[in-house]
């Protein structure tokens, strides 16, 4: 069985002209002489690196489609008809609605709470986030959940400006970005700014914390979606020199005079930012988060990819030696609008496996008697039984699940709606139209923030209501499965709350199997004298 064929994908907008294709290497299995395409192969043939990311580049989000042997569908929720935790055990008392979905993370008294046990990924330097990001974070704020401002914001701003010593002096659109969050803050949630090597480098921290008064930074030691750094693409020369002399990797070379030519001639239309690796040691992370914490944050939390299970103990260990705030595992295979496609689809350890790991690994330090710092799953999830499932898989050390693309889509579409509103792009389609064709008749929630937010709601961009609707779906999801489960706060739910469906995801999740799941009271109930 294939998991992922390769050569042609929805993502990157190729195809096989074949009904047949060999199933490993993704090739028609009658490749024809003068066939007009369009498998990658087809395609790179002419556009060559162009094929490696999804396409149209900046406007899409992609998220990987590989079908892997286990996942988080191989889990059911069990739901119980005895007692109830949180509440009083009676059918007044024991309602769904009473279901109290918040969370807090942090390692001391400056904890963040959250109305729901979620927050974004880390929207950063992609195109897609900058144009989006008000409806992004108003949305977040409004909603009570903490929302990621990515790698690279200050890097990349046409309008950034340095100190004598290179660092960043003024960047308005890294200011932008944490002043439309905290516009409408309600107490709920935290903005974490993210560092990498560049942002290091610029002094990023010491920006965020001095001038617009960050308190949570994140380290990141990568993402489940790509093993490399971030990437973004310019469509300009004169861009792609900027960018270089801010001492990014800029491919290919727009300092080459070869690639200028063909850059003139048309052949080149974009050139790739990218970030550089980052490499890690035990005294060199201390130091950084000592760094960050004498700078005057907060918190400093931590992100890592969906390396393997060296690097994940690495995290663990010295997040706890760091006393860090929150530590933020990402598997495979993520979902980004600029990893390049192949890789986002074969590499790194999958999210449910890689999670797994994470539990053992962290009930194993607790088992010494060590401190387990706050953890969070990410991963390709995108509903209310996945926040379930994954908080429950890493009770009682998971306190929030991250998501990427579920929480960006409804700010898009709600901004779409917005322009269809004014008639753009041909207004309204049947799909919302027949709703209605106001944003009070379309948008269920949108009198609900009108009674907590009074007129001021009309200044709402219709993504950030977007966010907040389909937060509200994801809350009250969360709330009728916790209520089944028995579990009134989410403190309370844990592993007992999960079967695995086959017995393979028993093996690698250590979730009992469906049939063995409770058996020995079923048992003792049936052998009762």
């Amino acid at each position: 069985m294939n998991l992922h064929r390769p050569n042609s994908n929805e993502a990157l907008q190729t195809k096989n002209r074949s009904r047949s294709v060999a199933p490993q290497s993704g090739i028609c299995s009658r490749c024809v002489d003068g066939c007009k395409g369009n498998c990658d192969l087809f395609n790179a043939t002419f556009r060559s690196r162009e094929l490696l990311y999804p396409s149209p580049f900046g406007d899409v989000t992609a998220g990987a489609d590989k079908d892997y042997p286990v996942d988080y569908s191989h889990l059911n929720i069990m739901g119980y008809a005895l007692g109830a935790e949180g509440v009083e055990a009676d059918p007044d008392h024991a309602t769904f609605p009473a279901v109290n979905t918040e969370t807090a993370f942090g390692a001391g008294d400056n904890k963040v709470k959250m109305k729901i046990p979620m927050f974004t990924g880390a929207l950063g330097s992609t195109e897609i986030a900058r144009k989006n990001w008000e409806h992004f974070a108003i949305g977040a704020a409004i909603t009570g959940i903490s929302l990621v401002c990515g790698e690279n914001v200050c890097g990349i701003d046409p309008k950034l400006k340095f100190k004598k010593n290179g660092q960043v002096a003024e960047a308005p659109d890294m200011r932008r970005r944490v002043e439309e969050y905290r516009r409408y803050h309600q107490g709920y949630g935290d903005i974490l700014v993210q560092m990498n090597v560049e942002d290091t480098r610029l002094g990023v921290a010491e920006y965020v914390i001095d001038k617009l008064g960050v308190e949570t930074i994140e380290l990141k030691w990568g993402q489940g979606a790509k093993c490399i750094g971030g990437e973004i693409k310019v469509h300009t020369l004169e861009r792609a020199l900027e960018l270089q002399s801010r001492g990014y990797i800029v491919t290919p070379d727009p300092s080459n005079k070869a690639v200028q030519a063909a850059f003139k001639d048309g052949a080149i239309k974009e050139f790739e930012r990218h970030s550089r690796l980052g490499f890690v040691d035990q005294e060199g992370f201390m130091k950084e988060v000592e760094r960050l914490r004498k700078l005057g944050a907060k918190r400093v939390t931590l992100k890592t990819g969906a390396y393997p299970m060296r690097e994940l103990a690495m995290a663990i260990r010295w997040s706890s030696d760091a006393g860090i705030d929150l530590l933020t595992i990402d598997g495979a295979p993520g979902g980004t609008g600029m990893s390049p496609w192949r890789m986002m689809a074969e590499w790194g350890v999958p999210a449910i496996y890689l999670h797994s790991m994470a539990y053992e690994l962290c009930d194993r330090l607790d088992y010494k008697g060590a401190w387990v710092p706050d953890i969070a799953f990410a991963g390709g999830f995108s509903a209310e039984d996945h926040i379930f499932k994954a908080l429950a898989l890493g009770a009682p050390y998971c306190k929030a699940v991250c998501m990427g693309r579920a929480l960006m889509i409804p700010g898009m579409v709600g901004k779409n709606i917005e322009r269809w509103l004014k008639g753009e792009d041909g207004g309204l389609p049947s799909t919302v139209s027949k709703y209605g064709s106001t944003k009070q008749e379309i948008f269920v929630c949108y009198e609900d923030l009108k009674a907590k937010f009074g007129k001021e709601v009309d200044n709402f961009p219709l993504g950030a209501v977007g966010i907040y609707s389909a937060g509200e779906k994801l809350r009250v999801g969360l709330q009728q499965l916790m209520a089944g489960a028995r579990k009134w706060r989410v403190d309370l739910m844990s592993r007992a709350d999960l079967a695995s469906l086959t017995e393979e995801c028993a093996m690698i999740t250590g979730i009992p199997y469906i049939m063995d799941a409770y058996r020995e009271e079923a048992l003792r109930i049936i052998d009762a004298v």
